[in-house]
């Protein structure tokens, strides 16, 4: 076994890291290998010269850079190297994208018009949880039986983190109902499909179709959407910046903060002055 197939073990094992994750990153690094040859050897300004020859997406190679600073980290740690090639490369620079979101409006004549559409129960229910608990839709569709714990689920997230997100009442009255007609299973949200549970495609699909039958342009929604809204509301009532960011799951604070941006001016400066982590 090579070193690249060892520290994505390590990341399989010791990090949680999810198949798609490991499959990009055990890519990138046979791609640098390619062009640089052995690893073990390379020098800072090969590593450099490589990443600024690549003709890609910002993005792209942001992963690339991360895949090779988290994989020299491990040889050094390792003592399989004495020197870190890596702690010099620097990033592309990406502008930050601010969240899309609807207006509580919107979210309303989304849910609304749930009843418009086959298997109507079971989308008002995925709808209500999505706006209710800001979960992810992989969290969503992948949803246990055994997640929910009376008004709270418990979630198992990325990194194989635990999170327990609240469900008002609404969102819990459209579960209980869907819940008395769907099919015995599992998972919350079943399918007859290979996964036993409904795919992220097939949810993505009836989202669209109800945006349609609520006067909403399809473009704008997306479950992530509806992620960022519950954020963006809740942030806008006065939620607590922290609690958002743990409901969200999400690992750093920085990232829960994007959504200051989309904010009223009034309501942003009151977040940054009386919130302690907004000073971060």
């Amino acid at each position: 076994m090579n070193h690249i197939d060892i520290f994505l073990e390590m990341l399989s094992a010791e990090k949680g890291r999810g198949a798609k994750t490991l499959e990009a990153y055990g890519r990138d690094l046979r791609m640098t290998m390619e062009a640089v040859g052995d690893l073990g050897s390379a020098t800072t300004s090969q590593l450099q010269n490589y990443l600024a020859g690549l003709n890609e997406k910002p993005a792209s190679i942001a992963r690339k850079t991360s895949a090779l600073r988290q994989f020299y980290k491990f040889l050094n740690l390792e003592k399989i190297i004495s020197e870190n090639p890596a702690l010099g490369l620097e990033l592309p620079k990406r502008q930050k994208k601010l969240p899309k979101f609807l207006t509580t409006e919107e979210i309303e004549l989304l849910i609304s018009n749930a009843g418009d559409v086959r298997n109507s129960l079971r989308l008002r229910a995925m709808l209500e949880l999505l706006y209710a608990s800001g979960l992810r839709v992989s969290e969503l569709c992948e949803l246990p039986r055994s997640a929910i714990l009376g008004d709270k689920l418990l979630i198992h997230g990325k990194g194989a983190k635990e999170r327990i997100v609240p469900m008002h009442t609404g969102a819990q009255i459209a579960l209980e109902k869907w819940l008395e007609n769907c099919p015995a299973s599992k998972y919350v949200f079943p399918s007859s499909g290979k996964s036993g549970h409904i795919t992220r495609d097939g949810f993505f699909k009836i989202l669209k179709k109800c945006a349609v039958l609520s006067g909403i342009s399809p473009e704008r929604i997306s479950p992530h959407v509806l992620r960022h809204s519950f954020a963006s509301h809740l942030l806008a009532g006065g939620a607590n910046l922290r609690a958002i960011q743990m409901m969200l799951g999400h690992e750093d604070i920085s990232t829960t903060q994007i959504y200051t941006h989309v904010m009223p001016e009034k309501l942003k400066n009151a977040v940054y002055e009386h919130h302690p982590l907004a000073k971060k």
